[in-house]
């Protein structure tokens, strides 16, 4: 991984789905890749909706979301 840019396979541009954050080289969102799995989507299933994505793209967008979502503690004032 590179501590640079520690998602390389997820990239963000104003051009491209208005900057959502998306597998690079496609205009797929990594939002719509999370979206699939409440119900339990494989990744057999996703490639088939997306055929332009491979496991690794897949791997990307979920990790890519855990540390988005990975907030430090918020100070009390």
């Amino acid at each position: 991984m590179d501590d640079a840019n520690p998602h390389p396979r997820i990239s963000a541009d104003p051009k491209i789905m208005v900057d959502k954050p998306c597998i690079r080289g496609t205009r797929i969102p990594v939002y719509v890749i999370l979206e699939y799995m409440p119900d339990g989507a494989s990744f057999r299933h996703l490639q088939d909706a997306f055929p332009a994505i491979c496991d690794d793209d897949i791997r990307a967008a979920i990790e890519y979301a855990a540390d988005a979502v990975r907030m430090p503690p918020v100070a009390a004032e």
